[in-house]
């Protein structure tokens, strides 16, 4: 896995601006351990890694889940759940060199189930997670917000109430995200625009890691193409 996983990075690391792993793809597999190379080879070349791991739980655990990440792991940022509230996400919080990302819409088809619930005040459940990131959670200035490219709509009124907060976009590739309408919906702020198994499964061949590199400059340049100047 991690042989894989240091192709992928050669191929592609003039192109990212960092890389996502997902823990669970590695905690499955019992693959802990390639997962520490990984992030280890990440910032031996001078590369954020942002580990997907969307934690969230009482207080007590969500201490030991961010010192997973952070001292364990030694992520430059996370994902993580804010559906218990502020303290369970504070211990994560509290790692002010870090940079955390916090659920608000997803890009799943599902996501809109409860994302998208009003409130008594008039607002969706997604709205209100906007509004508390950009005022009462952002003590420390290093919340960002993941958005999903799937849901433009949502996107777009996202930024207006969290303003120049980074954007977490997951959607581009393979969940099939219409990468001129994210552009658009999402200016205002910056943006890092996830791809992930478009790239990394290109090709099942011996070509693997060339055809991710391929898929990976097709996707930026696709992305460079809708930027909107600021």
């Amino acid at each position: 896995m991690f042989t894989f996983n240091r192709a992928i990075i050669d191929s592609t690391r003039d192109i990212a601006c960092c890389y996502k792993p997902q823990i669970a793809h590695f905690a499955a597999q019992g693959a802990e351990r390639e997962l520490e190379q990984t992030i280890t080879y990440l910032k031996d070349l001078g590369v954020p890694v942002l580990l997907d791991a969307k934690r969230g739980d009482v207080g007590s655990t969500a201490s030991m889940y961010a010192a997973e990440l952070f001292e364990r792991y030694g992520a430059d940022a996370a994902t993580i759940n804010p559906y218990l509230g502020l303290d369970a996400m504070q211990p994560f919080l509290d790692y002010r060199d870090k940079g955390l990302f916090i659920l608000c819409r997803t890009s799943n088809p599902g996501g809109a189930t409860l994302q998208n619930l009003r409130l008594e005040g008039g607002q969706t459940l997604f709205e209100h997670i906007a509004s508390e990131a950009a005022s009462t959670w952002n003590t420390n200035g290093n919340v960002g917000l993941v958005v999903g490219a799937t849901v433009p709509a949502e996107l777009r009124r996202t930024r207006e109430i969290a303003g120049d907060m980074p954007f977490l976009l997951p959607g581009v590739g393979t969940q099939g995200a219409d990468v001129s309408a994210t552009m658009a919906a999402g200016q205002g702020g910056p943006m890092l625009v996830s791809a992930s198994r478009s790239i990394l499964y290109a090709s099942a061949g011996a070509d693997f890691d060339q055809a991710a590199r391929n898929a990976a400059i097709a996707t930026r340049d696709e992305i460079n193409r809708h930027r909107v100047p600021a």
